[in-house]
């Protein structure tokens, strides 16, 4: 079970009932709802007992008051009112449903504590930290639900708000959202043996449910624009590459798409330059950025984002084998350039550079953004907190940033310079796929600069925050789905008419 969560809202003639939810700030006072309910005091007191300070994200469990069809009540502290902001709603129902344990039904009174009015969307954002918390992977578990594997039961939540329309507008571009990053999710969680780049493929196509054109080219295909790049890494797998076009036109006809590039490698062992066993399960991840891809496009097709957007994909698997790809070799990219390959490991750059080239060739878009887990290098430098990012244009870098503080998938920006292309430069082709170890993620990022023209272009590394990633008030699982958000925020403030 992937979405375990569904939310609908009410307004306050709404019967609670199954656990109720309380919002509490510090001092204890319940808010309006609750106190004309007659909990306040009862909630105060037992609080108080607990030594309950409400604390930011900070939950506590009470039984519930006699009567009613209420079992017990979660106290979920906001911290200090004054100073919510960003993405702390969305957090804070995070942190409400992660204390729900096994409840099957919940009703969350939706009030500040102090009565005052609530910011526009902040019901609708608290829903979709929910809605990111209940997600689980268990699918390959058949013997969870015993009491030693608890499986997280699906869960109905009613939200009780003051308006319940603006609540419920708010709340479909949220929805859309959230089936965009559990898809990305679910790509990313799934194994290898199941999500070959044909499987890939066919789940992308699926978009055209929300109203996307999606097109797949197949290995012949990608040889007839000369994709030479990406078919030297795929060339060592039994599996036969995919390039996926994912399309949404919600925006004039005449109007520049905005286009994201994914980096999407199902399974990555290094090739013949092979990598170490241990860990090399997570490489099943390697394609976290042609997720988010896909489930970024999901989203704006969903909520029908006043945009237009192509999402390019291209999906390989790294495998050695007697036609794998040799260090030594020297592979002409659709764009023309030679690229000697050192490492083959260094695969997604190679899949990009073909992605990169084909989608400024043929869309001619506004701005390109690619994202890949790119480099060990990015974790080294960054840990797992931020995602690197390198761009070409201050404008669109300092969108990024603001998209990052503002949905906390937050980014970091690298440099990018001249003085580090003479470690890609190659005695037997135009440029090598590998700079040595010094400056990794740098020299990664400026081998891809050279296959984007005249397009305003950033790169994101999300190797360290796309899997594996630290646990949240928002996320339990092994995939993050990171990038959906950001991305989503970068439409929608900066690109939508």
């Amino acid at each position: 079970m992937t979405d375990c969560a569904e939310i609908v809202f009410a307004g306050k003639s709404h019967k609670p009932a199954g656990t109720l939810v309380l919002l509490a700030a510090p001092g204890l006072v319940a808010g309006p709802t609750a106190r004309a309910m007659g909990i306040g005091d009862f909630v105060r007191r037992a609080a108080e007992l607990a030594g309950f300070t409400a604390k930011a994200r900070s939950t506590l469990e009470l039984i519930a008051p006699v009567g009613g069809d209420m079992q017990r009540t979660v106290l979920v502290g906001t911290g200090e009112l004054a100073n919510i902001g960003g993405d702390d709603w969305m957090r804070l129902g995070g942190a409400a449903m992660g204390a729900l344990g096994k409840a099957k039904t919940a009703t969350v009174l939706f009030e500040r504590p102090d009565g005052r009015r609530l910011p526009n969307g902040a019901a609708a954002d608290f829903a979709l930290g929910m809605k990111l918390r209940a997600y689980t992977f268990d699918k390959y578990k058949p013997t969870a639900g015993r009491d030693d594997e608890p499986q997280r039961q699906r869960i109905a939540v009613s939200i009780v708000v003051a308006d319940v329309t603006r609540a419920r507008r708010a709340w479909t571009a949220r929805a859309a959202l959230a089936a965009g990053v559990l898809l990305a999710r679910d790509l990313v969680n799934e194994p290898a043996n199941v999500l070959g780049p044909t499987e890939f493929a066919d789940r992308a196509k699926a978009l055209t449910k929300v109203g996307a054109k999606v097109e797949v080219l197949d290995e012949h295909g990608v040889r007839k624009l000369g994709m030479n790049a990406l078919l030297g890494v795929a060339q060592g797998s039994a599996r036969p590459p995919r390039l996926v076009i994912m399309r949404w036109n919600g925006g004039r006809a005449n109007d520049a798409p905005i286009a994201f590039v994914g980096k999407g490698v199902v399974f990555d062992t290094g090739g013949i330059s092979i990598k170490p066993a241990q860990n090399m399960q997570d490489m099943k991840g390697d394609m976290a950025g042609a997720a988010a891809v896909t489930g970024l496009v999901h989203a704006l097709a969903a909520r029908k984002a006043r945009v237009n957007v192509v999402g390019v994909i291209g999906i390989v698997e790294n495998m050695p084998s007697a036609t794998a790809q040799r260090p030594g070799d020297i592979v002409t990219a659709m764009s023309g350039r030679t690229i000697e390959i050192v490492n083959t490991d260094a695969e997604g750059r190679l899949v990009l550079a073909d992605a990169l080239a084909y989608t400024e060739d043929r869309f001619k878009p506004k701005i390109i953004v690619d994202l890949a887990t790119l480099t060990g290098a990015i974790i080294v430098a960054l840990g797992h907190h931020h995602a690197g990012l390198f761009a070409t244009d201050d404008v669109l870098a300092a969108k990024l940033l603001a998209a990052g503080k503002a949905t906390g998938e937050r980014v970091w920006q690298m440099p990018l310079g001249n003085e580090y292309d003479r470690q890609i430069d190659s005695k037997f082709a135009d440029v090598k796929n590998v700079g040595g170890r010094d400056a990794g993620a740098v020299t990664a990022a400026q081998f891809l600069k050279r296959f984007v023209k005249d397009t305003p272009w950033a790169h994101l590394d999300v190797a360290g925050t796309a899997m594996g990633s630290p646990q949240t008030e928002i996320n339990r699982s092994w995939a993050s789905g990171w990038g959906v958000r950001l991305l989503d925020r970068l439409v929608a403030d900066n690109y939508e008419r």
